[in-house]
């Protein structure tokens, strides 16, 4: 079956998805904005539409391949969660239990109220962080990168969320042991190092490191062949290269795949940001979340499990607009929520683009995204690695593409 045949047996218009390799190429890759762009669009498991366009690394001139490497940064967060949720079903951790209980040392952290690190001055929270504030980003945490209090200044002095420095997971929750939540659990959003804290929690209680977990819970089972913390021997010819954005739609190496810290594995092994991964392998993940925890027979997760990751876990069913202290995304987020561990349209007609209720996606820094809208069975994949990932709107770009072109919908 040809694409053409295959797309309209899926439900889609072979001539307006052929719009979205036009867009791609004639907007961002031809211009030299982006690197690379490498599209999947699958329905009910097949693929309906992929596009490759660009070079995996401009610097040597080796075109992109369907097997490229990427660097997948936040992408990894769902990930991460989604092992702590199998956790979750075995009975080992519990979603209200206070995170202090697996994590002792935490017990204590108080509040930011005054002063610089290490002279800080705290306030006892008004309710102890617990397992969900972690998967929804409500836990007070924060990130170095925000630049917007003293608390995230001394993340960066401390180089907390150093992927490829000195320290390991262990290390990492020792310091935030010393330093202030931003805010009392529960009471705001603010993007975080908590998905680092979900990996630290998988390690913990399944008494193995962080990356056999995901290998043996995850990878193996969905056999994602080529998603890990480092690149393999055996990867490095496929490994991208990856580029900050300057202005004036101009773009500079950032990290050389030749000489990448991703070529040895890293001591902190990064739940919220530190893997590397091919868009097939990640569409098996997420042809696996679209299927209610299923792919192939192999079962990583309970429909309902799937279910109640995927509702807004935000309190007072709030969207991000109204509790978030840190959006940096190019998309607005009024209609969206936030589940356990992605975002989460609860309003389509808020968020100003086609899309479904129920529909969750994130992306990571380099430009690279994903979505899974279960009302239509349709789950989507974009990689490219360009830094940051809200220099172009890109994402919503691809998915009102995407939705013109779906023209048997089921509501």
């Amino acid at each position: 079956m040809d694409q053409m045949t295959r797309a309209k047996s899926l439900g889609f218009s072979a001539e307006r998805l052929a719009r979205i390799d036009r867009f791609l190429q004639e907007k961002y890759v031809g211009p030299g904005k982006l690197p690379c762009a490498h599209f999947v669009l699958a329905r009910q498991g097949q693929v309906a539409h992929q596009t490759i366009l660009g070079q995996q690394d401009p610097e040597r001139g080796t075109p992109l391949a369907e097997d490229t490497v990427y660097r997948i940064y936040s992408m990894t967060k769902p990930i991460a969660c989604v092992a702590l949720m199998s956790l979750v079903e075995e009975g080992l951790i519990a979603l209200d239990d206070p995170v202090a209980k697996h994590i002792p040392q935490w017990k204590d952290l108080g509040v930011f109220s005054a002063g610089v690190t290490p002279a800080f001055m705290v306030t006892p929270p008004a309710r102890p962080m617990q397992v969900v504030d972690l998967l929804r980003h409500t836990s007070g945490l924060t990130y170095g990168f925000q630049n917007r209090s003293n608390v995230d200044a001394a993340y960066r002095k401390l180089k907390v969320e150093a992927m490829h420095g000195e320290h390991d997971l262990e290390a990492m929750i020792q310091m935030l042991a010393k330093l202030p939540l931003e805010f009392s659990p529960g009471e705001a959003w603010n993007y975080s190092v908590s998905t680092d804290v979900v990996g630290y929690l998988v390690q913990k209680i399944a008494g193995k490191p962080l990356s056999q977990v995901l290998s043996e819970r995850i990878f193996e089972p969905l056999k994602m062949v080529d998603t890990g913390f480092f690149v393999r021997e055996d990867q490095r010819s496929r490994f991208a290269a990856c580029y900050n954005a300057k202005p004036g739609g101009a773009r500079e190496l950032q990290d050389d795949p030749a000489t990448s810290p991703y070529l040895k594995p890293p001591k902190l092994e990064s739940g919220g940001g530190g893997l590397v991964s091919t868009t097939a392998d990640y569409l098996r993940f997420t042809t696996m979340l679209v299927n209610g925890g299923e792919l192939e027979g192999v079962r990583i997760l309970a429909p309902k499990t799937v279910k109640l990751m995927a509702s807004n876990h935000l309190p007072g069913d709030k969207d991000l607009t109204e509790l978030s202290r840190s959006l940096f995304s190019e998309s607005t987020n009024a209609g969206v929520g936030f589940g356990l561990g992605f975002a989460v349209v609860f309003d389509p007609p808020k968020t100003l683009i086609p899309c479904s209720k129920g529909e969750f996606y994130w992306g990571g820094a380099a430009s690279t995204a994903f979505w899974v809208d279960p009302l239509e069975e349709v789950t989507a994949v974009f990689m490219t690695q360009l830094l940051p990932s809200s220099t172009y709107p890109i994402r919503r770009e691809l998915r009102t593409l995407a939705y013109a072109a779906l023209e048997e919908t089921n509501g």
